[in-house]
């Protein structure tokens, strides 16, 4: 029985050793500032990278219609909310022109990344903005909406849904 007390003890000691940058750096403030800005940008790209191979297919059944939504001047204006990393890209249809949305800043390189691969697409702009508060999109000035990452991106679904309302084409 000693015995498996001392390994709880040498778990216990070896967790703390790996820890123990974590506690310092959140000691020093830096903590959270590293995972916002390099660790979760990073992470979620490289998840989104998985992802899309798994989920290819899927995505381009479900983003194939857009082109129907076109507005009387045939071109394709799209909101993205929540973009992230921009996954999406690839799916959208040439000369579709997008303005990407996200609370993040930190998502504005991984970002540019997938633009320059996806040259397919006329960026609008990045906008630093949650779901609910779109006042930087004019009413009625984008014919879809796509949410992408919008859990995290937006704390009222209701509210959220009335911008997107406002922003549609009529």
């Amino acid at each position: 029985m000693p015995e498996a007390g001392v390994s709880v003890l040498l778990l216990r000691a070896c967790l703390a050793l790996l820890a123990s940058p974590i506690y310092l750096l959140s000691f020093l403030g830096i903590w959270e500032p590293f995972c916002r800005k390099v660790f979760f940008p990073f992470f979620l790209d490289m998840v989104g990278v998985l992802h899309d191979k798994k989920s290819k297919k899927h995505k381009q059944e479900l983003f194939r219609n857009l082109p129907d939504f076109r507005g009387p001047s045939g071109e394709l204006r799209l909101l993205e909310i929540g973009t992230g990393c921009g996954s999406n890209f690839q799916f959208y249809p040439p000369g579709c022109r997008v303005t990407c949305t996200d609370i993040n800043p930190n998502f504005e390189e991984a970002l540019s990344r997938n633009m320059k691969k996806n040259q397919h697409l006329h960026y609008e702009r990045f906008l630093v903005a949650g779901g609910e508060d779109l006042r930087q999109v004019p009413s009625g000035s984008v014919d879809a909406v796509v949410g992408t990452l919008v859990l995290c991106s937006v704390h009222s679904v209701s509210s959220t849904l009335r911008e997107v309302l406002r922003v549609l084409r009529p």
